[in-house]
């Protein structure tokens, strides 16, 4: 087994088994940790020395959670309401879950009644986020958070604890911007798979050791030679693209991923937060006002298909593949003006629709087989 063979089967390990990570690095530090939810402060939970853990669902089947949630809930939360209440998510001593869309808003009230053991943390981060209210806003969200996770962890988080953390993810942004770039290069060993796998898992690792992990397999990638790649080139976008079945079903007809727009990956990284004034809740707070390009956020200019836009040009992308989580409005109203766009720009894209709870490995396998062959 190679050096970078390695690197990735610890990656893949965590991805495998999130939970059993956890409980040993609980065990190992003596800490906490704290499950978010999206664009939740980590920051903030790694001031107060806890472990931010992301919790986006899981290919679980539902059977407890329909009693709180209905049917149209997108499989995101309602598989991670599920784990809750079957006691996967017990090892967290809370979750923050930030209102983001209708669907969060009901998901954090129905938490707090069927899983009582995992403490609800409330966010209601402000939707128009361009004006100094809002950041003074969710200066007081944040600060309400804050004394929440100092009585959780038992620490105080000072202006220097949070400097420190904002240095802690600046760097794993900016580590994470390079490993993006350097993987195009190598689609014969950064598969789809793969390199969901090594994104993914930094939502359950140290970010520390993430980072040191990640700057190594940078190392060792850069020492292999770069092989053409003959298969088909895609951007992805949407809120997540962890299903085996089309990752697999990507695999199998010779497509790399080059470049993605997904939340649950480099959306996470994108950017930085600015060290703008002296103090650190407020450049966490300025944070959120920065942030572009999300479902999720408000975006009257809709500067997600600029940016959608300007990766396949600079990935040399042969198209777009649009990652639609069932039952995601935010997402489900982009589209339109997603798809009039690219077909304005002469991008191809091809549409498929993910769904935890119900995976079709023939459904994916056809359409992006179908895609393949239009784009050649």
């Amino acid at each position: 087994m190679s050096n970078v063979d390695e690197i990735i089967a610890q990656f893949q390990a965590v991805v495998n088994n999130p939970g059993s990570y956890v409980k040993k690095h609980l065990a190992d530090t003596g800490g906490k940790a704290i499950g978010y939810l999206y664009y939740a402060p980590q920051e903030l939970i790694h001031a107060a020395g806890m472990l931010p853990v992301g919790i986006w669902g899981g290919n679980i089947e539902l059977s407890a959670a329909r009693n709180y949630l209905p049917s149209f809930y997108c499989s995101i939360l309602q598989t991670a309401l599920e784990m809750g209440i079957k006691g996967t998510l017990d090892s967290l001593a809370a979750v923050i879950m930030p209102a983001n869309c209708d669907a969060l808003r009901g998901l954090g009230q129905n938490w707090k009644v069927a899983v009582p053991k995992v403490e609800f943390i409330s966010l209601v981060p402000p939707f128009n986020r361009k004006t100094e209210a809002s950041v003074k806003y969710l200066l007081s969200e944040y600060e309400d958070i804050k004394a929440k996770l100092e009585r959780i962890s038992g620490n105080k988080i000072t202006d220097e604890t949070l400097t420190n953390s904002i240095h802690v993810f600046n760097k794993y942004r900016q580590t994470m911007r390079i490993f993006t770039k350097v993987a195009r290069d190598y689609p014969d060993i950064i598969t789809p798979s793969i390199r969901n796998a090594v994104i993914k898992s930094s939502s359950f690792m140290d970010k520390e050791k993430y980072t040191a992990l990640i700057e190594k397999l940078i190392k060792e990638l850069k020492t292999l030679p770069i092989k053409e790649w003959h298969g088909k080139k895609l951007v992805v976008s949407g809120i997540k693209m962890d299903s085996p079945a089309l990752l697999k079903a990507l695999e199998e007809n010779s497509v790399a991923v080059v470049g993605d727009d997904l939340a649950q990956e480099t959306r996470l990284f994108r950017s930085d937060i600015l060290q703008t004034t002296a103090n650190p809740m407020e450049n966490l707070a300025r944070y959120w006002s920065t942030l572009e390009g999300c479902s999720l956020l408000f975006d009257p200019a809709k500067k997600r298909c600029d940016m959608i836009i300007a990766d396949v040009k600079e990935t040399g992308a042969d198209g777009v593949l649009f990652c639609m989580t069932k039952f995601c409005d935010p997402e489900e109203f982009d589209y339109p003006i997603f798809k009039k766009r690219l077909e304005a720009e002469d991008i191809p894209h091809v549409y498929i629709e993910t769904d935890l709870e119900f995976e079709s490995d023939e459904q994916a396998r056809t359409r992006i087989q179908a895609f393949v062959e239009i784009v050649n």
